[in-house]
């Protein structure tokens, strides 16, 4: 274990064991990783900071010998909240290590959200306006695989724990007076789904923008996908680095047959084709096209908004904005362009239209659709209100 200046480094199992039992015996940690994926499919973990009262360490994940066994106990333990920023990538993580998620969890990018801090806010954002903090990020893009770690990148990697102690206590703060803890609540269960970290190659295709909506050229390209996907996954490599994207695209609209064939794809050569590699993914290709009809993937034409529910559409994005600023609730965490289509289409199954949205936004949404409430502008600024039909006369 090294330590200086405050820093703390642990660099054993002994260590981390000790620093661990402190930190269960608290309310809540606070917890961030630094890792790197560019050369790999699977994060490589590097660096894991805790943050406790009155205490801060950083783990060096890379340090030879070392047993991660009881920061994954502290993960995992129900008694002791994890609070992060951003959460996804680092839970991505915790659950390639453990097979679970870290719960109970608190994400302090979607509270901000939830809190009126707008559109995904920053950790230097809520540290500045929140704690005061004004964070040096200029190790963002160092090497953390590298060692020693300096004192400037440790420096750099606790400030992110530290400091998110003070943003979690304020943002729980507001979350309690304005009533909003089961607003959370529903996006932290959202998180928290495992289906999210599941890297299935079966699902790989869906992942692709593709146009087209030959269910034959949709079957071959999940086939395909997911030999690439298996692929990178075993070979722990990026996906592009095994088959570009665009070059599965075409592999699927052009059904090579041979390896002559293969090689005209774009970014493949003929030792690609004629080898290994080359005959695997011939193979997926073969599979792919000798599926039965029913077999094959069922793609759905994208739904165009109809003409005349283009004026409604921009009309939601009014009600929107109004509805945001009023609540002081981030727009994003409503609804997206896409829920407000389809709202205007008549679909009922939209997220903005349930649960706590439903109260500040959705209600009023399908009030507006149906003629019901209308948009005026007047000295008090924009606003919504009520229609009174008049019923036909007998």
């Amino acid at each position: 274990m090294y330590s200086s200046a405050g820093m703390t480094l642990i660099t054993s199992t002994e260590a981390l064991t000790q620093a661990c039992a402190r930190l269960r015996r608290l309310l809540y940690v606070t917890v961030d990783t630094e890792f790197v994926r560019e050369r790999t499919y699977w994060p490589c973990l590097c660096v894991v900071q805790l943050g406790g009262e009155g205490e801060a360490v950083a783990v060096d994940a890379l340090a030879k010998g070392i047993d991660l066994g009881p920061l994954l106990d502290l993960l995992a333990n129900p008694d002791v909240l994890k609070v992060f920023h951003a959460a996804r990538q680092d839970i991505e993580i915790f659950v390639r290590l453990s097979g679970e998620i870290p719960k109970p969890l608190f994400d302090t990018q979607i509270a901000a959200m939830v809190c009126g801090f707008g559109d995904a806010a920053s950790y230097e954002t809520l540290a500045s306006k929140l704690a005061g903090e004004s964070l040096d990020k200029a190790s963002r893009f160092t090497d953390w695989t590298r060692r020693p770690l300096t004192e400037r990148q440790l420096l750099y990697a606790l400030d992110d724990v530290i400091h998110l102690r003070t943003v979690y206590d304020k943002l729980a703060q507001s979350l309690d007076r304005t009533g909003r803890r089961s607003w959370l609540d529903e996006e932290i269960a959202a998180l928290c789904d495992p289906a999210l970290y599941r890297a299935e190659p079966r699902e790989a295709w869906r992942r692709l923008k593709v146009r087209s909506t030959n269910r034959r050229m949709m079957g071959i390209l999940r086939e395909i996908a997911a030999w690439r996907e298996s692929e990178a996954q075993t070979r722990d490599l990026p996906r592009n680095r095994v088959v570009r994207d665009e070059a599965l695209v075409e592999i699927a609209a052009h059904v090579p047959k041979t390896a002559q064939q293969l090689a005209r794809v774009r970014g493949l050569d003929q030792r690609f084709a004629s080898g290994e590699k080359g005959a695997a993914l011939l193979a997926a290709v073969a599979r792919g096209n000798a599926l039965d009809d029913n077999a094959l993937p069922r793609v759905d034409k994208p739904k165009r908004v109809p003409r005349q529910a283009g004026p409604l559409v921009e009309l939601l994005k009014v009600l929107l904005k109004l509805r945001s600023e009023e609540q002081d609730v981030a727009q994003r965490l409503l609804a997206n362009t896409r829920d407000l289509e389809r709202i205007a289409c008549g679909d009922a199954d939209v997220p903005a239209l349930k649960g706590w949205r439903r109260e500040i936004f959705g209600a009023d949404a399908i009030a507006l659709r149906d003629g019901r409430q209308a948009i005026t502008a007047g000295r008090n600024g924009v606003q919504l209100i009520p229609i009174e039909r008049t019923p036909p006369r007998p």
